[in-house]
């Protein structure tokens, strides 16, 4: 079965309407293109012009729908017109067919409908010069481009500045579809790296106030207590200094106020001695040398973050903490003893060592962190190599 013809939309319509009740208009007041007497009107009268003028307006309302079919049909409906006194508004409407074939059609259609009418309208000006050799005859050539290559040229400037406009909408589209992304990439990596400052920068201090407060509240001991209690004040007000660093990074600053400096490897001396103070027994190997500032970064977080560990869940014994640099990598290692411990114990949520691991895939280091064998029994490791070389991105 054939398709059945799309509706018309209402502005073709309105278009057919408009060229219908205008031709027979002309028709009732006997206006023609050609008088009957001319040798080619083979269908002279006034009701030969109807004809015509129906199929046309009927072609007026596939203009859009159907754009070729109606200028398929809407040609020998031009021709049949021909051979008649004919009517103005018909050819007019050939012209809008022609127009809105080249416009609403496949884009083959619209390319090719231009090439055929200008070839049809250049033989039209030059068969019948060549044979009656008369310069009126170049007329015939010059009213065919009028009716035919002129609207076809017409569609198809109008069709390439629609395409390019559309092609604009679109590309403008996709850059913002592609600019949202970028910033909702970048919200993202700026919450990760605000979830990393934050923990590590809060976590030891809470830690050591939860586990010294444990401790306090199940000894009696005065002594023991009145020692627990200070550890808490000084982790308490290193805590809340932490917490203003951070917010005086996140704040917008005017100018007015001179940025907070970052904790550099210099501070893991300061650094080892809190976590003494916290309790545990630590010793610290760092080879003083000069790396960029986002290694040092994450060197000084990894290990802030691995003796935060050792203090909530560490067993009894020495943590060792181990910085060196050899060819062109930074290695920070920190061993602990693994196993059950007897004092109090803190939770965890994992968070510290995704946070680890993050900051060395950032640097395109890497990261390990598991129990390991050692002659002196069973202990945990954490160790990072981070690229220091020119070079690595930053």
């Amino acid at each position: 079965m054939a398709a059945p013809l799309p509706r018309p939309r209402r502005f073709d319509v309105h278009v057919a309407l408009g060229g219908l009740l205008g031709g027979l208009l002309l028709w009732g007041v006997g206006l023609a293109t050609r008088p009957h007497t001319e040798p080619y009107v083979l269908l002279p009268g006034r009701w030969p012009v109807l004809l015509p003028l129906l199929v046309m307006a009927g072609c007026e309302l596939l203009r859009r729908g159907a754009p070729r079919v109606a200028l398929l049909i809407g040609t020998p409906a031009l021709v049949l017109d021909l051979v008649t006194q004919g009517n103005l508004v018909t050819i007019l409407m050939y012209t809008d067919l022609m127009y809105a074939a080249v416009l609403y059609g496949p884009p083959a259609s619209a390319h090719r409908i231009p090439r055929i009418t200008g070839l049809l309208s250049l033989a039209a000006a030059v068969v019948p010069f060549a044979v009656w050799r008369e310069p009126e005859a170049l007329l015939i050539g010059v009213v065919t481009g009028l009716v035919t290559f002129g609207p076809a040229s017409t569609g198809l400037i109008v069709r390439n500045h629609r395409d390019a406009a559309e092609a604009a909408r679109l590309r403008a589209e996709q850059t913002a579809l592609l600019a949202e992304m970028d910033r909702t990439q970048a919200v993202t990596a700026e919450r990760a790296r605000m979830a990393r400052e934050l923990h590590d920068m809060v976590a030891n201090h809470l830690s050591a106030i939860a586990i010294h407060s444990t401790a306090a509240l199940s000894l009696e001991d005065p002594k023991t207590s009145q020692q627990a209690l200070v550890v808490i004040r000084e982790n308490s007000v290193a805590g809340l200094s932490e917490m203003r660093r951070l917010i005086g990074i996140l704040r917008d600053s005017s100018g007015d106020t001179e940025p907070v400096a970052a904790p550099t490897l210099d501070g893991l001396g300061a650094l080892v001695e809190g976590a003494r103070a916290n309790g545990l027994d630590v010793t610290l190997e760092a080879e003083q040398t000069a790396v960029p500032a986002p290694v040092e970064l994450a060197a000084y977080r990894i290990v802030q973050e691995s003796l935060t560990n050792a203090l909530k869940h560490a067993g009894p014994g020495r943590v060792a903490v181990c910085l060196a640099q050899r060819d062109g990598l930074l290695t920070v290692a920190v061993t602990s003893p693994y196993g059950d411990r007897d004092g109090p114990t803190a939770p965890g949520s994992g968070a510290g060592l995704v946070g680890m691991r993050e900051r060395a895939a950032l640097l395109d280091g890497t990261f390990e962190a598991g129990p390991e064998d050692s002659p002196d029994g069973k202990i945990w490791v954490v160790r990072a190599t981070l690229p220091v070389t020119e070079g690595e991105p930053e």
